[in-house]
C-alpha cells in the first residue's frame, strides 16, 4: 500500500468477527484485563502499562509509516530518548552526537546521562572526515538530526550510518523535523528512528508523544523491556490523538512544505534578513544532498535578522498570526528565538560558537493561507 493508505488504515482494520467492526480504533481505557486462567493474558493484554490495544494500534501504524518491523509509542519524545539511551548504553559508553541539535536532547545527554557514567562527544556531522576523528574506543551510539535543530544542517544519513557500523556503533536518527512522509532513515541504513510525535505526526499541538521505530528484533526486545519496566508509556487517549493526527500527515506535510518554501524565498529577498537556512533553497550548503536524500524539504526554516538582538525580539513580538511559542509541526505557524527559548539550556559560549545567537529565529510554517503569512511577516519587518 502507498503511504496515504497506510496512514489511514494500518493498525485500524475493522474487526467484524470478534469485535464490533469499529472503523476507528476504540479508546481502551481499562488499566487491567481479566483472565480466564492465572498467568495467561487475554489476547496478550494483562496490564495497560505493558500493552494496551489502543497503543498497539498506534504502534502498528507508526511502524508501517516508517517501514519498520517494530514501533513503540512513548509519553513524550524525551521519554522515548531516555528509554532508548538507558536500553542501549552502559556506564563507560560514549555517545557521538551532532553538535547542533535540540536543546532538550543535549540537556539529557550532558546533564542527565553523565550522572550514569555515559559521556557525549559532539561533532559536525556534515564533515565525515572530522566525524571519523571523533570516535572513541567506547563510542556505542551515533545520534543525528537531519535537518538539525535549529541550524538546518543536513547530514548524509547513509554515509554516517555506514561510518557508525564500521566502528561497531548503533546509528539513531531523530526524524521529527521531516516526518516519515518525507524521509526514510531506515531505508538509508540507520538502525533506529525516533520521533517526537507531538510535532508533525500528531500535528495539532494538543498531545505529547514520542516514538521509536526499528526492525532489529534484539534491539526492540531491549527497548520494549525497559519501556515496560520504567513505564514511559502514553495514555490510551493520547495514543488515540496521535493516531488520529497521523491519518492526515501526508496532506499536512505537503502544505507545510509549500508554505515553508514560499516563506524561505520571500525572506531571502528581504534586506532586513541577513540569511535564510532552508534545505530547499539553492543557497543552502547541503541543498543537493537534501534533494537526493528526502522527498521534500520540510516545514521548518531558520533565519537571522540583519540588525540587533533587540530587533529580533521586537520582530517576533510584532507578529500577529505567528504564535511566539516553542514546539513545531502543528497546523498553526509558530516562531521562536532558540537562544532564548528551545536552546536556552545550551551554554552561551557553545551557542555563540555554533551560531545560535539572539538574532537567529526559527520558524515552523503552518498550513494557513500563504498570503496571510507573508503579510504578517511583512508588517512585522516594516516595524523594525
Amino acid at each position: 500500500m502507498k503511504f496515504a493508505t497506510r496512514a489511514i488504515h494500518s493498525g485500524e482494520e475493522p474487526d467484524c468477527r470478534n469485535g464490533f467492526g469499529d472503523v476507528v480504533s476504540p479508546i481502551h481505557m481499562s488499566t487491567t484485563y481479566a483472565s480466564t486462567e492465572p498467568g495467561r493474558a487475554t489476547r496478550g493484554y494483562d496490564y495497560t502499562r505493558t500493552a494496551n490495544p489502543t497503543r498497539t494500534a498506534l504502534e502498528t501504524k507508526l511502524a508501517s509509516l516508517e517501514g519498520a518491523k517494530h514501533g513503540l509509542a512513548f509519553a513524550s519524545g524525551l521519554a522515548a530518548e531516555t528509554t532508548l539511551f538507558l536500553s542501549l548504553l552502559k556506564r563507560g559508553d560514549n555517545v557521538l552526537a551532532a553538535e547542533d541539535l535540540y536543546g532538550g536532547t543535549r540537556r539529557l545527554l550532558v546533564n542527565v546521562l553523565s550522572g550514569f557514567g555515559i559521556s557525549t562527544t559532539f561533532a559536525d556531522f556534515t564533515d565525515p572526515d572530522a566525524l571519523r576523528s571523533k570516535f572513541r574506543k567506547k563510542t556505542a551510539l551515533l545520534w543525528m538530526e537531519s535537518p538539525s535543530n535549529p541550524l538546518m544542517k543536513v547530514s548524509d544519513i547513509r554515509l554516517i550510518s555506514e561510518i557508525a557500523h564500521e566502528h561497531g556503533a548503533i546509528s539513531v536518527v531523530d526524524n521529527t523535523f521531516m516526518s516519515p512522509f518525507l524521509q526514510h532513515p531506515l531505508k538509508l541504513g540507520a538502525d533506529i528512528v525516533l520521533h517526537s510525535t507531538t510535532k508533525y505526526i500528531a500535528g495539532h499541538s494538543d498531545v505529547l508523544g514520542g516514538a521509536v521505530m526499528l526492525s532489529d528484533d534484539a534491539l526492540f526486545e531491549r527497548i520494549h523491556f525497559n519501556q515496560n519496566a520504567a513505564g514511559a508509556v502514553p495514555s490510551p487517549f493520547d495514543s488515540f490523538l496521535v493516531m488520529r493526527g497521523a491519518k492526515t500527515l501526508h496532506l499536512r506535510m505537503q502544505r507545510h512544505c509549500e508554505n515553508a518554501a514560499e516563506l524561505a524565498s520571500f525572506l531571502e529577498e528581504r534586506k532586513e534578513i541577513s540569511h535564510v537556512l532552508y534545505p530547499g533553497l539553492e543557497s543552502h550548503p547541503q541543498h543537493r544532498l537534501a534533494s537526493r536524500q528526502a522527498d521534500g524539504f520540510g516545514g521548518m526554516l531558520s533565519f537571522e535578522i540583519s540588525g540587533s538582538e533587540a530587533d529580533a525580539r521586537k520582530f517576533v513580538r510584532r507578529l500577529k498570526l505567528f504564535a511566539l511559542a516553542e514546539s513545531l509541526g502543528g497546523v498553526e505557524s509558530l516562531i521562536e528565538i532558540p537562544a532564548l527559548m528551545t536552546h536556552a539550556s545550551v551554554p552561551e559560549s557553545e551557542r555563540r560558537r555554533l551560531g545560535i545567537n539572539g538574532r537567529l529565529i526559527r520558524l515552523s510554517a503552518g498550513i494557513e493561507d500563504i498570503d496571510d503569512l507573508k503579510d504578517d511577516l511583512l508588517q512585522a519587518l516594516k516595524g523594525m
